[in-house]
């Protein structure tokens, strides 16, 4: 219960108190791993040496009393004892001890002859003992001339390598203190810079709910990942203005489009009811506009949900159009029989042996969009050319007409829903400016494109860009 109490505190810290806490105790443990092995690393080396040290000196005893061969009788330990002083070292003690383990000879250096009792061995032994004045280190060697067996022990004080190391650890802790002190100021620092980005982009957040879809971030551009994500951030605002722009639009234009025909046919049936019901010939009209008007609403609406299914539809393609010619004849051929006074140029043949990526239905629509706008908008000329080829990864099928065209300033938009050239979208010529914008979302359903080329009482070229299959772009690159 403790550790979920903890735990559920601990996920409601800020995360830049979790940062600066994660930080400064992963510094901590750091430190604390690298002075604790500075430590231990200093301890052995310390001892080591003095172990050296003191076999050194253990050797240098031996050897001088083996080569004297001396028998220790009371007229040689004074001899003996000036080797000693002169051999022995700061903090350190020479004994030589007989096999009674009573001491023969002793010489010390700061170290008191009680602060070990005097004890004979028969192997080598070298220990760090730790007493009440500090750790002492003992080493003892045995040795044999004539007939005495002696041993010489070595007593060397610690005391003072003691305090180096108690010192250095106390330096180590003050250290390690003000290290973690500066890791959490600076942890601190590192993080709020860290957050900073993040803090503007949640304030640019409630800016945008107080003032609208405006607002941006400005980002660092240093390339970094935070300013990256400003960059990525202003993108999606401006695509979901975009897109809050496009269907407030979208509404407006619609409630445009539908209220007209609506107070049409209001008007009409307003003038049934009053008088036209006896007249003939009132009632023919009213009757006869009111039903157009209705077939041009059931039109826009029909127009309106195919729009709406091609911005929505994501189903993959089931097949490819594996014989595009064939298909495109077809269609041409019927629309031909609703257009007899109308010539059509086919240029297919590089579509041969190709298969595209679009749904036949789909491609049919689109291509009927585009031939209908063609003879609504041609002049005298009544000759429209479809022309077919190859740019990989894409066929092309370009629909070119010799008709009124489309001002430069307007071409930009003509693929928009409800956008109107004044000149040559009037009513008296149908529609309702939804053509275009469904072709250009039909073929984008595809990764394809929609071109358009046009100049002002010359005529209008529409270029569909339609993704190949993968064998045919390839058997396309071989044959280049």
């Amino acid at each position: 219960m403790k550790f979920t109490r903890w735990a559920r505190f601990f996920s409601r810290i800020p995360i830049k108190f979790k940062l600066t806490l994660w930080s400064t105790v992963l510094i901590m443990v750091l430190l604390l791993s690298n002075y604790g092995l500075q430590y231990l690393v200093m301890e052995k080396w310390i001892i080591h040496r003095e172990k050296s040290s003191v076999q050194r000196n253990m050797n240098e005893v031996l050897n001088h009393v083996l080569e004297q061969e001396t028998n220790f009788k009371s007229e040689q330990l004074k001899d003996i004892k000036q080797f000693l002083s002169k051999v022995n070292r700061e903090d350190q003690m020479i004994r030589i001890v007989d096999d009674d383990d009573s001491p023969i000879v002793t010489v010390s250096n700061d170290v008191a002859e009680h602060l070990t009792p005097p004890r004979s061995v028969s192997v080598q032994q070298i220990s760090v003992y730790r007493m009440e004045a500090g750790p002492v280190l003992v080493m003892r060697s045995p040795f044999t001339i004539f007939e005495f067996n002696g041993t010489v022990e070595i007593v060397k004080s610690m005391a003072v390598y003691e305090q180096l190391i108690d010192t250095l650890l106390e330096v180590m802790q003050v250290f390690a203190v003000v290290a973690v002190l500066l890791s959490l100021l600076v942890g601190w620092l590192i993080v709020r810079k860290m957050l900073k980005p993040l803090q503007a982009m949640s304030q640019t957040i409630r800016d945008v709910n107080r003032n609208g879809l405006q607002e941006r971030m400005i980002p660092a551009h240093n390339g970094d990942e935070i300013s990256t994500l400003m960059v990525q951030f202003n993108e999606m605002m401006d695509k979901v203005e975009e897109s809050f722009w496009q269907r407030s639009r979208f509404v407006e234009d619609a409630s445009h489009e539908l209220r007209t025909p609506i107070a049409i046919i209001e008007g009409h049936l307003t003038l049934l009811s009053r008088w036209g019901k006896n007249d003939p010939n009132v009632l023919d009209e009213s009757l006869r506009a009111s039903l157009d008007e209705f077939s041009r609403l059931k039109g826009l609406v029909s127009e309106l949900l195919t729009l709406s299914r091609a911005e929505k539809d994501m189903t993959p393609l089931e097949r490819p159009l594996a014989n595009p010619v064939g298909t495109i004849g077809a269609i041409l051929e019927r629309f031909m029989t609703l257009h007899p006074d109308f010539e059509i140029e086919l240029e297919l043949e590089n579509l041969e042996g190709y298969a595209l990526l679009v749904s036949p239905d789909h491609l049919e629509q689109i291509m009927l969009i585009l031939l209908d706008n063609a003879v609504k908008y041609s002049k005298a000329a009544n000759t429209i050319h479809v022309r077919a080829g190859l740019d990989v990864p894409y066929a092309t099928l370009m629909i070119e007409d010799q008709g009124i065209g489309i001002p430069a300033q307007d071409l930009p938009y003509v693929t928009e829903r409800f956008y109107r050239v004044d000149r040559a979208r009037r009513r008296t010529q149908g529609g309702n400016g939804l053509g275009l914008a469904i072709a250009k979302r039909l073929v984008e359903r595809y990764q394809g494109k929609l071109v358009i080329r046009s100049e002002e009482n010359v005529g209008t070229a529409v270029t569909l860009y339609i993704p190949l299959t993968p064998d045919g772009a390839s058997k396309k690159e071989e044959s280049a």
